[in-house]
Protein backbone atom coordinates (compact mmCIF):
# COMPACT_ATOMS: atom_id res chain seq x y z
CA UNK A 1 0.00 0.00 0.00
CA UNK A 2 2.82 2.38 0.88
CA UNK A 3 4.57 1.59 -2.37
CA UNK A 4 1.40 2.53 -4.37
CA UNK A 5 1.17 5.88 -2.59
CA UNK A 6 4.83 6.66 -3.23
CA UNK A 7 4.41 5.68 -6.90
CA UNK A 8 1.40 8.01 -7.25
CA UNK A 9 3.35 10.83 -5.61
CA UNK A 10 6.23 10.34 -8.03
CA UNK A 11 3.88 10.33 -11.02
CA UNK A 12 2.11 13.48 -9.78
CA UNK A 13 5.44 15.21 -9.20
CA UNK A 14 6.55 14.28 -12.70
CA UNK A 15 3.37 15.71 -14.20
CA UNK A 16 3.80 18.94 -12.27
CA UNK A 17 7.41 19.29 -13.43
CA UNK A 18 6.41 18.65 -17.05
CA UNK A 19 3.60 21.21 -16.80
CA UNK A 20 5.96 23.77 -15.31
CA UNK A 21 8.40 23.24 -18.18
CA UNK A 22 5.63 23.78 -20.75
CA UNK A 23 4.40 26.95 -19.04
CA UNK A 24 7.89 28.39 -18.69
CA UNK A 25 8.60 27.65 -22.36
CA UNK A 26 5.41 29.44 -23.41
CA UNK A 27 6.25 32.43 -21.22
CA UNK A 28 9.73 32.62 -22.73
CA UNK A 29 8.36 32.43 -26.25
CA UNK A 30 5.79 35.15 -25.47
CA UNK A 31 8.43 37.51 -24.12
CA UNK A 32 10.50 37.07 -27.30
CA UNK A 33 7.54 37.71 -29.61
CA UNK A 34 6.59 40.82 -27.67
CA UNK A 35 10.10 42.24 -27.44
CA UNK A 36 9.05 45.36 -29.35
CA UNK A 37 7.92 48.90 -28.61
CA UNK A 38 5.31 50.87 -30.55
CA UNK A 39 5.52 54.67 -30.52
CA UNK A 40 3.65 57.50 -32.26
CA UNK A 41 5.78 60.30 -33.64
CA UNK A 42 4.69 63.58 -35.19
CA UNK A 43 6.11 66.49 -37.13
CA UNK A 44 4.69 69.69 -38.55
CA UNK A 45 5.65 72.59 -40.75
CA UNK A 46 4.05 75.96 -41.37
CA UNK A 47 3.71 76.87 -45.04
CA UNK A 48 2.27 79.75 -47.03
CA UNK A 49 -0.20 79.03 -49.81
CA UNK A 50 1.13 79.74 -53.28
CA UNK A 51 -2.16 80.00 -55.18
CA UNK A 52 -5.57 81.43 -54.51
CA UNK A 53 -8.97 81.03 -56.15
CA UNK A 54 -12.02 83.26 -55.86
CA UNK A 55 -15.49 82.36 -57.14
CA UNK A 56 -18.33 84.83 -57.58
CA UNK A 57 -21.31 85.36 -59.85
CA UNK A 58 -23.20 88.19 -61.49
CA UNK A 59 -26.97 87.95 -61.05
CA UNK A 60 -29.61 89.85 -62.97
CA UNK A 61 -33.39 89.77 -63.04
CA UNK A 62 -35.25 91.24 -65.99
CA UNK A 63 -38.67 90.98 -67.61
CA UNK A 64 -37.41 88.91 -70.54
CA UNK A 65 -34.56 86.52 -71.23
CA UNK A 66 -33.11 88.94 -73.78
CA UNK A 67 -33.11 91.84 -71.35
CA UNK A 68 -31.48 89.68 -68.68
CA UNK A 69 -28.77 88.57 -71.11
CA UNK A 70 -27.99 92.14 -72.24
CA UNK A 71 -27.89 93.40 -68.66
CA UNK A 72 -25.53 90.59 -67.71
CA UNK A 73 -23.18 91.47 -70.58
CA UNK A 74 -23.02 95.09 -69.46
CA UNK A 75 -22.26 94.13 -65.87
CA UNK A 76 -19.65 91.66 -67.03
CA UNK A 77 -17.78 94.45 -68.85
CA UNK A 78 -17.52 96.38 -65.60
CA UNK A 79 -16.21 93.31 -63.77
CA UNK A 80 -13.63 92.47 -66.47
CA UNK A 81 -12.38 96.08 -66.45
CA UNK A 82 -11.97 95.91 -62.68
CA UNK A 83 -10.06 92.59 -62.86
CA UNK A 84 -7.82 93.89 -65.64
CA UNK A 85 -6.88 96.88 -63.51
CA UNK A 86 -6.02 94.42 -60.71
CA UNK A 87 -3.74 92.55 -63.15
CA UNK A 88 -5.77 89.33 -62.94
CA UNK A 89 -5.16 87.23 -66.05
CA UNK A 90 -6.73 83.89 -65.16
CA UNK A 91 -10.44 84.60 -65.56
CA UNK A 92 -12.83 81.73 -66.21
CA UNK A 93 -16.39 82.48 -67.24
CA UNK A 94 -18.48 79.41 -66.55
CA UNK A 95 -21.78 78.26 -68.00
CA UNK A 96 -24.60 80.75 -67.56
CA UNK A 97 -27.54 79.61 -65.44
CA UNK A 98 -31.04 80.95 -66.02
CA UNK A 99 -34.64 80.30 -65.06
CA UNK A 100 -38.06 81.94 -65.14
CA UNK A 101 -39.81 83.09 -62.00
CA UNK A 102 -43.61 83.12 -61.93
CA UNK A 103 -46.22 85.38 -60.42
CA UNK A 104 -48.29 84.33 -57.42
CA UNK A 105 -52.04 84.37 -57.21
CA UNK A 106 -52.86 87.35 -54.92
CA UNK A 107 -55.70 85.43 -53.30
CA UNK A 108 -54.22 81.96 -52.75
CA UNK A 109 -50.51 82.76 -52.81
CA UNK A 110 -49.94 79.85 -55.18
CA UNK A 111 -47.66 80.23 -58.19
CA UNK A 112 -49.37 80.78 -61.53
CA UNK A 113 -48.13 80.01 -65.07
CA UNK A 114 -47.65 83.72 -65.77
CA UNK A 115 -43.95 84.63 -66.01
CA UNK A 116 -42.79 87.44 -63.77
CA UNK A 117 -39.14 87.72 -64.83
CA UNK A 118 -36.12 85.87 -66.09
CA UNK A 119 -33.27 85.30 -63.65
CA UNK A 120 -29.76 84.88 -65.03
CA UNK A 121 -26.52 84.08 -63.21
CA UNK A 122 -23.02 84.26 -64.68
CA UNK A 123 -20.49 82.32 -62.54
CA UNK A 124 -16.89 83.55 -62.71
CA UNK A 125 -13.70 82.13 -61.23
CA UNK A 126 -10.33 83.86 -60.94
CA UNK A 127 -6.99 82.40 -59.91
CA UNK A 128 -3.59 83.87 -59.07
CA UNK A 129 -0.32 82.92 -57.40
CA UNK A 130 -0.53 86.29 -55.65
CA UNK A 131 -2.57 85.10 -52.68
CA UNK A 132 -2.58 88.49 -51.00
CA UNK A 133 -4.17 89.97 -54.11
CA UNK A 134 -6.88 87.30 -54.11
CA UNK A 135 -7.58 88.12 -50.47
CA UNK A 136 -7.80 91.83 -51.29
CA UNK A 137 -10.17 91.28 -54.22
CA UNK A 138 -12.42 88.99 -52.17
CA UNK A 139 -13.36 91.94 -49.97
CA UNK A 140 -12.95 94.78 -52.46
CA UNK A 141 -14.88 93.51 -55.49
CA UNK A 142 -18.23 93.93 -53.75
CA UNK A 143 -17.67 97.66 -54.22
CA UNK A 144 -18.82 97.14 -57.82
CA UNK A 145 -22.37 97.09 -56.44
CA UNK A 146 -22.15 100.90 -56.44
CA UNK A 147 -21.68 100.70 -60.22
CA UNK A 148 -24.84 98.67 -60.67
CA UNK A 149 -23.29 95.20 -60.61
CA UNK A 150 -25.37 92.64 -58.72
CA UNK A 151 -22.52 90.45 -57.50
CA UNK A 152 -22.33 87.54 -55.04
CA UNK A 153 -18.86 86.69 -53.73
CA UNK A 154 -17.91 83.39 -52.08
CA UNK A 155 -15.03 82.77 -49.62
CA UNK A 156 -11.67 82.41 -51.38
CA UNK A 157 -9.66 79.20 -51.23
CA UNK A 158 -5.89 78.94 -50.85
CA UNK A 159 -3.69 75.98 -51.79
CA UNK A 160 -0.07 74.90 -51.46
CA UNK A 161 1.25 73.23 -54.63
CA UNK A 162 4.24 71.46 -53.03
CA UNK A 163 2.16 69.52 -50.55
CA UNK A 164 3.17 66.12 -51.99
CA UNK A 165 6.90 66.69 -51.39
CA UNK A 166 6.20 68.16 -47.97
CA UNK A 167 4.22 65.09 -46.90
CA UNK A 168 7.19 62.81 -47.69
CA UNK A 169 9.55 65.05 -45.73
CA UNK A 170 7.22 65.24 -42.74
CA UNK A 171 6.74 61.49 -42.66
CA UNK A 172 10.52 61.05 -42.35
CA UNK A 173 10.64 63.61 -39.53
CA UNK A 174 7.69 61.97 -37.76
CA UNK A 175 9.46 58.58 -37.91
CA UNK A 176 12.60 60.16 -36.44
CA UNK A 177 10.50 61.71 -33.68
CA UNK A 178 9.02 58.28 -32.94
CA UNK A 179 12.53 56.79 -32.63
CA UNK A 180 13.62 59.57 -30.25
CA UNK A 181 10.55 58.99 -28.09
CA UNK A 182 11.18 55.25 -28.02
CA UNK A 183 14.80 55.84 -26.94
CA UNK A 184 13.66 58.08 -24.09
CA UNK A 185 11.15 55.47 -22.93
CA UNK A 186 13.71 52.66 -23.00
CA UNK A 187 16.55 54.59 -21.38
CA UNK A 188 15.51 53.83 -17.76
CA UNK A 189 15.42 50.10 -18.63
CA UNK A 190 18.97 50.15 -20.09
CA UNK A 191 17.59 48.91 -23.41
CA UNK A 192 17.93 50.55 -26.80
CA UNK A 193 15.94 50.91 -29.99
CA UNK A 194 16.52 48.26 -32.65
CA UNK A 195 15.33 47.87 -36.20
CA UNK A 196 11.94 49.08 -37.38
CA UNK A 197 9.41 46.28 -37.46
CA UNK A 198 6.52 48.21 -39.01
CA UNK A 199 5.44 51.74 -39.90
CA UNK A 200 1.88 52.97 -40.25
CA UNK A 201 1.27 56.45 -41.56
CA UNK A 202 -1.53 58.44 -39.99
CA UNK A 203 -3.73 60.98 -41.78
CA UNK A 204 -2.39 64.45 -42.46
CA UNK A 205 -3.91 67.46 -40.72
CA UNK A 206 -3.77 70.68 -42.76
CA UNK A 207 -5.15 73.36 -40.48
CA UNK A 208 -4.91 77.10 -39.75
CA UNK A 209 -1.69 77.86 -37.87
CA UNK A 210 -3.36 78.46 -34.50
CA UNK A 211 -5.82 75.55 -34.78
CA UNK A 212 -5.70 72.48 -32.54
CA UNK A 213 -8.42 70.59 -34.41
CA UNK A 214 -7.79 67.03 -35.56
CA UNK A 215 -9.92 64.52 -37.42
CA UNK A 216 -9.72 60.77 -37.96
CA UNK A 217 -10.39 61.48 -41.63
CA UNK A 218 -7.80 64.26 -41.82
CA UNK A 219 -8.34 67.99 -42.32
CA UNK A 220 -7.61 69.97 -45.48
CA UNK A 221 -8.02 73.66 -44.73
CA UNK A 222 -8.28 75.97 -47.76
CA UNK A 223 -9.64 79.02 -45.96
CA UNK A 224 -6.32 80.46 -44.74
CA UNK A 225 -3.15 81.57 -46.51
CA UNK A 226 -0.79 80.30 -43.79
CA UNK A 227 -1.30 76.67 -42.84
CA UNK A 228 0.11 74.10 -40.44
CA UNK A 229 0.73 70.70 -42.03
CA UNK A 230 1.05 67.90 -39.47
CA UNK A 231 2.08 64.29 -40.11
CA UNK A 232 1.80 61.34 -37.73
CA UNK A 233 3.64 58.01 -37.92
CA UNK A 234 3.00 54.95 -35.77
CA UNK A 235 6.27 52.99 -35.65
CA UNK A 236 7.10 49.64 -34.03
CA UNK A 237 10.76 49.03 -33.12
CA UNK A 238 12.64 45.94 -31.98
CA UNK A 239 14.05 46.31 -28.47
CA UNK A 240 17.76 45.60 -28.09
Amino acid sequence: MLEKIERLQIISLGLLIALAIVISTQMFSSSISKNVISVTGSAYEIVKSDSGTLNFDISVKRATKKDAYLASKEQLKIVEKYLKEKNIKNIEKKTVNGYYSYKRDPKTGAYTDITEAYNLSQPISINSDNVELIKEISTDITGLISQGVDINVYPPSYDYSKLGDLKVSLLEKASTDAKNRASSMLKPTHNSVGRIQSVRMGVYQITPVDSTNVSDMGINDTSTIDKKVTAVANVTFKIK
